[in-house]
């Protein structure tokens, strides 16, 4: 166990433990070896037990408790100036707004309260949540929050047929599941999990025929181990056959994959956060950290335009919120309220600083029938580094 994390309650360890046993049953029924991108899945999304699936509270600033702080949860501004490009989207294709994977709900309210301010208020609010403890604290941040805007909101078990509109996803796919890979000097290895009775440990198999031509093309030389997302490409490519006409509008911490890959990156990007601290033991109590890894945007970008979207814009967070009028903002509550202002200006700096979320973070718009300029990437636009 690792010493340096707070100790759990005993409640937490409890529901651990039920999700371990669950685990552990399925490797001895598979032959005692299970792929990591299924641990993984299960770790965070097992029903009533994975960390989104179960009822830890996970969003949060230090003072507040939860694992780790999002950039809705830092300031209303991060919010309310995404809502220009949102807004920007919902008007080039006459659609409604749908949030995948909405956390505590706090980019919902201020991107509601935003739009309605702006008068383009969405006839519909979509949220996309598999977990009902998310639903409830959503439910319970947009009424508090946006009262008169509740009724809009709707939510939705799984993918729409068809939408026309704008699509956001904010820090999703990075908690999509993993293969774990190892280039060795006999060949590829998919790293897997087994079960010694006591604990989970790592374990290398030879990686199957699909694994080894999907990764034929990284420039990766043996020995080096890392990560592909093919669940969050897939995700990313169902869109094609299910956008009508809008964007996808991506923002996670990521890179372009000649830097995702680089030989001074072995060890890949697998990342564990519990009570604001990061670790790196996917398998310390299981579902009661979030298990991430950073996002190959070239990948994304691939996957998009092979499904027949066009990559709008590729940018760093800092520059996509600069472009959307971000200082301006700022500007103006300090104006207001110069006590709240410096308490934002604290925040402002933290979304677009390169030594915190300003350069680690990216956002890319993926999208179907959209002619115009995005206003995020109008300048810095990078898609051509991916």
């Amino acid at each position: 166990m690792n010493s340096s994390l707070p100790e759990p309650s005993e409640t937490a360890k409890e529901a651990s433990r039920a999700l371990a046993g669950r685990i552990a049953d399925e490797i001895n029924a598979a032959d005692g070896w299970m792929p990591f991108d299924r641990y993984m899945d299960l770790a965070l999304h097992c029903p009533g037990l994975g960390y989104y699936g179960g009822g830890a509270h996970k969003f949060g600033t230090n003072h507040e408790g939860g694992d780790f702080v999002t950039a809705p949860e830092l300031t209303p501004l991060f919010g309310q100036t995404l809502a220009a490009q949102v807004g920007q989207i919902m008007a080039a294709a006459k659609g409604e707004v749908l949030e995948v994977g909405a956390g505590s709900g706090r980019l919902a309210a201020d991107l509601l309260l935003a739009l309605d301010a702006a008068g383009q208020t969405p006839d519909r609010y979509l949220i996309l949540e598999l977990s009902g403890e998310l639903r409830a604290r959503q439910h319970e941040t947009i009424a508090a929050a946006a009262p008169g805007l509740l009724q809009r909101v709707a939510w939705l078990d799984g993918l729409p047929e068809s939408f026309s509109g704008c699509v956001i996803g904010n820090e999703l796919l990075d908690a999509m599941p993993i293969h774990a890979l190892a280039w060795r000097a006999g060949g590829l290895m998919e790293r897997g999990v087994m079960f010694d009775g006591e604990r989970f440990t790592w374990c290398e198999r030879p990686a199957t025929a699909f694994l080894a031509e999907a990764t034929r093309t990284l420039p990766i030389e043996a020995p080096y181990e890392s990560e592909i997302g093919l669940t969050a490409t897939r995700w990313v490519a169902e869109w094609g056959h299910r956008l009508e006409r809008g964007a996808l509008l991506l923002l996670d911490y990521g890179l372009p994959r000649h830097e995702y890959y680089h030989p001074g990156r072995n060890g890949g990007t697998l990342r564990c956060h519990y009570r604001h601290r990061a670790h790196d033991d996917p398998f310390w109590w299981p579902g009661l950290s979030d298990i991430t890894a950073h996002v190959d945007f070239t990948a994304v970008a691939e996957a998009g335009h092979g499904a027949g979207l066009d990559v709008l814009g590729y940018t760093n967070q800092a520059g996509f919120l600069i472009n959307l009028g971000l200082g301006e903002r700022l500007a103006v509550r300090r104006k207001l309220d110069e006590a709240s202002g410096l308490r934002a200006a604290g925040a402002v700096q933290m979304l677009i600083s390169p030594n915190e979320m300003g350069e680690l973070f990216k956002v890319i718009a993926l999208g179907r029938g959209i002619s115009e300029s995005m206003l995020g990437f109008v300048r810095g636009d990078r898609t051509h580094t991916l």
